[in-house]
Formats: structure tokens, C-alpha cells, sequence
């Protein structure tokens, strides 16, 4: 087996015409694969690995994601430039006021930014003896053009894959890199939204410490941290058969990070699925993510542990000031960040 990256044609349904049906493979030559779709927000729609002989999916994919094209039911959507709603789509920033399209939970929201419903433009690929990677590109006025002139300045985000073999262990790493091309000052929010596969009557355990929740109303924040309840406490394994959450944990502990990664990044591990006779699959954030929404799909096919750099609707928290976390890019700056999600 040899590590490569190609690109293949997907099998869509004729009535997704508009859409490109190329994907791309990453092989790392050790029998684990991540294939990503750039032309609905650089989706990774799959990652496999190799256990016991065989290839076990850790990504769930919408059955009908070749015919209706959905970008958000499946594989990792990247939200961007705000995670999950805004109440209203409306926000000022510099004293100027903003409505964006209101395009979730019937018409009351805007949700998960832009990037996650465009075509991307991949613009490096490659392989080594290590591993392989694609990067893609968003760039709001491009791909999204439409939202442009409802966001206060230019941005662009360069996320790249990254998929090796490290100590025994699969590794998918996920690299951000954001800028404004415009030499704007940049208001943003990163966040992941990765849907983690739960095979039926797999046995599945769940994990992912925290100290505290946002108390939400109709999905939005109140602005107030609570205490975690037992429903909500994840500190310890638990079955997945008991676990009915939607959401958005903070306080994260303090635990010593570790430089264990395919970098030399400083990271912490946020969330873990237990897979009795399979493996762990762990998720680990740099400083950045300090937020991680926690979400049981109504299908209970699915597990979903999303990183966020800031909770939801934080771009209107300071008006009852919250501690919100959100993000002020100086001009002709770049900010990066890192994810890596290990199995074994």
C-alpha cells in the first residue's frame, strides 16, 4: 500500500446537476482514508480505518447525501465565519447594523455561517512518506458573494486535512488558517460540527469533560453558565444508549496538554468515543476551541462532539456581558488553529 491522494468521481443523483461530482481520496497507505467533497464546504464525508483487517467508518454520512446534497446532516460541516445561530441573523458591529439571511430553525436564525453551503477551491494537494493532505480555500466574496456585503469585512479561511499514521494510531488533523484579504479588521467564530458514526447495538461510551453548560432558550443563550447536571455530565464514560443532549458546554478543564501530535502544538483532549473491541477515537483542540456542543441526532446514528472557539449567538453576548469569546482579527494579521482527532 502506498500513501496517495486521488480524485474520483462521486455518484450523484441527476438532480443534484449543479453540483461538481468530485471528491478526493486521502490514503495513507497503513489502510486508513478520508475523503473530503469541497463542493459542499470542503466536507470530509468519511474517514475509515483499519480494524482487525477490515475498514471501520468513524464518519456517518446522510444516506441521501448524493441526492439531495444536503451539506449539514453529515461528515464534519465547517462553520464559518460564526458556529451555529445568530437569534435573528441580526448583529451591529462599529456601530453599523447587519441582517444576515435567516436560514435556520424556521426562518428565526441565521445558522453555521456561510462556508459549510459553498463550493470551496482546493488549491494544494499532496503526499509523503508520512502522510497526505488536501487544502481547501474559502473566500467569502467568491464563494459566497451574496453574504458579502452582510459581514463587516473580507474573509478567508484555508483549512487543510491532513491524514497519517502516528505511534499505532490513525491521525486526522485538522489545520485552520484565517485572514482577511482585505486588510479589515476580521469579527469571526470558528467551529466543527463532525457527526461521529454509532453503529447500532454497538455498545458505544461516550466522554467529554466539562465544568459547566450554557442555559439556552429556544437554542440561544441566556448569557448565563450553569452548573452541569446529570443529564449533562459527560466527565466519565457513559453509554451512548442514555445520552440525549443538544448542548453547548464550557468551562473546559484545565488538564496539561500534551505535544504527543503530528505538530508541536500545545493540544487538549476534548471529547472521546469508546468503541468496545475497536478503539478510542479522541478529539483534541488547541487553546482556541474553548467551547465544545455536544448534540444526539434524533436518527441516534450519530454522535456529534463539535469544537467551537466561541458559543452560540456570541457576536450579541456582550450586550449582556458574557464572556463570548468571539474574535477580533487586526488588519493584515492571520490567526491559525489546530485540530487533531486520533483512533486506536
Amino acid at each position: 500500500m502506498s500513501v496517495k491522494v486521488t480524485r474520483n468521481k462521486a455518484p450523484l443523483s441527476p438532480s443534484l446537476n449543479g453540483l461538481s461530482g468530485h471528491i478526493w481520496v486521502l490514503d495513507d497507505g497503513k489502510g486508513a482514508t478520508a475523503t473530503i467533497w469541497p463542493e459542499i464546504g470542503f466536507n470530509l464525508i468519511s474517514w475509515t480505518v483499519p480494524v482487525a483487517g477490515t475498514s471501520f467508518e468513524l464518519i456517518h454520512q446522510d444516506p441521501h447525501l448524493f441526492e439531495d446534497g444536503k451539506p449539514t446532516r453529515s461528515g464534519n460541516p465547517v462553520l464559518f465565519p460564526f458556529p451555529n445561530r445568530i437569534v435573528g441573523g441580526k448583529y451591529t458591529w462599529d456601530g453599523k447594523t447587519y441582517q444576515l439571511a435567516r436560514t435556520g430553525d424556521q426562518g428565526t436564525t441565521a445558522i453555521h455561517g456561510f462556508a459549510c453551503r459553498t463550493g470551496w477551491k482546493v488549491i494544494e494537494t499532496g503526499e509523503d512518506e508520512e502522510g497526505a493532505w488536501i487544502t481547501g480555500e474559502f473566500l467569502l466574496s467568491r464563494d459566497a458573494p451574496l453574504d458579502r456585503d452582510h459581514w463587516p469585512a473580507e474573509a478567508r479561511l484555508h483549512l487543510t486535512y491532513r491524514l497519517q499514521s502516528h505511534h499505532g494510531k490513525s491521525h486526522l488533523r485538522l489545520e485552520a488558517v484565517v485572514d482577511s484579504p482585505g486588510g479589515d479588521s476580521l469579527p469571526f467564530g470558528l467551529g466543527y460540527h463532525p457527526y461521529f458514526a454509532i453503529p447500532k447495538d454497538s455498545g458505544a461510551e461516550l466522554k467529554v469533560p466539562a465544568n459547566a453548560f450554557w442555559e439556552l432558550e429556544a437554542c440561544i443563550p441566556t448569557g448565563r453558565r450553569l452548573p452541569l447536571d446529570a443529564g449533562r455530565d459527560l466527565s466519565q464514560f457513559r453509554s451512548f444508549d442514555s445520552v440525549y443532549v443538544d448542548d453547548v458546554l464550557g468551562e473546559l478543564p484545565e488538564a496539561t496538554p500534551t505535544t504527543t501530535g503530528l505538530g508541536q502544538e500545545s493540544l487538549h483532549l476534548r471529547g472521546e468515543i469508546h468503541y468496545p473491541q475497536k478503539g478510542i477515537l479522541g478529539i483534541w483542540c488547541d487553546r482556541h476551541f474553548r467551547e465544545i456542543v455536544v448534540f444526539t441526532p434524533p436518527s441516534r446514528d450519530a454522535f456529534c462532539i463539535e469544537p467551537y472557539t466561541c458559543p452560540t449567538n456570541a457576536i450579541n453576548m456582550p450586550h449582556f456581558g458574557a464572556n463570548e469569546g468571539w474574535i477580533q482579527l487586526p488588519p493584515n494579521q492571520i490567526w491559525t488553529a489546530i485540530n487533531e482527532w486520533t483512533f486506536g
